[in-house]
């Protein structure tokens, strides 16, 4: 077998090829692949992640990967997945999101001019928003069988819904994702389409259409349609069925603004044992010997918990810089440890979000009578009666701002963390945060 789709199939991420042909393609030379992602938000999720890796995997083996920006399609919507239809952006909202998303692929892919297999980053909306109505019904929308489009699982399931249907705009984006393919095919030369297993019927309809339209010689006088592929990743699951991809806190972005780093870093180094071989399967580039090592080690000796930093360690490196795994590490290790001082303000910002941060204006401190721990112990759930504020003290159980706490004293202004914080702790795991503003 081809050694890209070998090392697919090990790692669990080669769920449906359209061809038994395909590892014959591939290793007839350097092929284009992409992947398609729709701008419905300033970010992606780790959701998008496993595509985003494969077509890193892709550059690896010597292809060339190409990401679409979905620019026209993102303003339909893909209905694949969803039991009602999506709100519907304006261009100016998907622009801007295309824009914010681009340094995610500039993270993980090459773009480096010269190279045979260069990523290239290209949206559709630089054709889709010049073919007009009715070329694409003349032109596109003949080659497809109403009859056929809705026994494909993202329309048949919301029919199903009485209540919710579908529109026709809706019904009309496997045409649009079908058109990419084509077009793709025709000025870069792509052959492979690649997504998750939820995209197995557009990709399908794709390669119909290039074979419709699309002749090359078949070496005996005559033409065929021209031939493409598709290939599936399946969903990520986590192993109790649990939804991938979400934590208390909510959806993880796969940029800062949306993540921080440190958060981003706490995601991966708290998947469970059941999972994190499988992460580190999917998630990296790391080889099999070093994975099978990891998956020993966890089995022997789960409390090092070596995978999962490992896993943590990588996957924010890849995303966010080794700098950043550095802070992240330092914020985990200060959250344990309760040496909070001398914590940089982003570190500090992560960590107060991560625990649940409130405002508080900072006028509060400057009264004649600033507010005391016990009342902000009590303000914050950790404490709910003066009774316990004098036994948590007492026991020694409080620190604020890595300090123990010896009376129930009231806050000074000179003793903020950087960024303007204080972080109060009870016991080893019970922390709130106070951003004063």
């Amino acid at each position: 077998m081809n050694a890209f789709l070998e090392d697919l199939r090990w790692r669990g991420l080669l769920h449906q090829a359209t061809s038994d042909d395909l590892g014959a393609h591939l290793d007839g030379g350097c092929r284009a692949a992409y992947v398609g992602y729709d701008p419905t938000a300033d970010s992606l999720t780790i959701g998008n992640l496993v595509s985003i890796i494969l077509l890193g995997r892709l550059q690896r083996a010597g292809h060339r990967p190409v990401a679409l920006m979905g620019g026209g399609t993102g303003m339909i919507g893909d209905p694949s997945g969803k039991s009602a239809e999506r709100p519907l952006l304006t261009m100016e909202q998907v622009e801007a999101n295309v824009q914010s998303i681009r340094p995610i692929f500039e993270r993980i892919l090459d773009f480096s001019s010269g190279s045979a297999n260069s990523a290239e980053l290209v949206d559709n909306i630089d054709w889709l928003g010049r073919i007009g109505y009715i070329e694409l019904l003349r032109d596109i929308g003949k080659h497809f069988s109403v009859n056929v489009m809705m026994q494909k699982e993202s329309v048949s399931a919301r029919l199903n819904e009485r209540e919710q249907g579908i529109s026709y705009t809706e019904f009309s984006y496997q045409v649009l994702q079908a058109y990419d393919f084509l077009h793709l095919f025709r000025t870069r030369g792509v052959t492979l389409q690649m997504g998750g297993s939820d995209q197995y019927g557009n990709i399908v309809a794709g390669i119909d259409l290039v074979r419709r339209l699309e002749r090359v010689d078949d070496g005996a006088d005559g033409t065929v349609g021209a031939e493409t592929f598709g290939l599936t990743t399946p969903l990520v699951t986590k192993a109790d069925g649990g939804k991938f991809g979400k934590s208390e806190s909510g959806a993880i972005w796969l940029t800062e603004a949306r993540t921080s780093p440190y958060r981003f870093h706490q995601f991966w180094l708290n998947s469970s044992d059941a999972d994190v071989v499988n992460y580190l399967r999917w998630f990296t580039y790391l080889e099999r010997e070093e994975i099978e090592g990891l998956a020993t080690a966890t089995e022997e000796r789960p409390q090092e918990r070596a995978a999962q930093k490992r896993l943590a360690d990588e996957v924010t490196a890849m995303l966010h810089g080794t700098r950043e795994v550095e802070a992240a590490r330092q914020a985990a290790e200060a959250l344990f440890s309760g040496e909070v001082r001398g914590l940089a303000a982003a570190s500090l910002s992560a960590i107060a979000e991560d625990i649940g941060v409130v405002e508080r204006p900072r006028e509060e401190l400057a009264t004649a009578e600033p507010p005391t721990i016990g009342q902000l112990l009590k303000a914050l759930g950790l404490a709910s009666s003066n009774r316990e504020v004098r036994e948590f003290i007492g026991g020694g159980a409080v620190r604020i701002n890595g300090d123990q706490v010896t009376e129930d004293r009231a806050l000074v202004t000179d003793d903020l963390l950087e960024g303007g914080f204080t972080l109060l702790r009870r016991g080893r795991k019970n922390w709130a945060a106070i951003r004063w503003v």
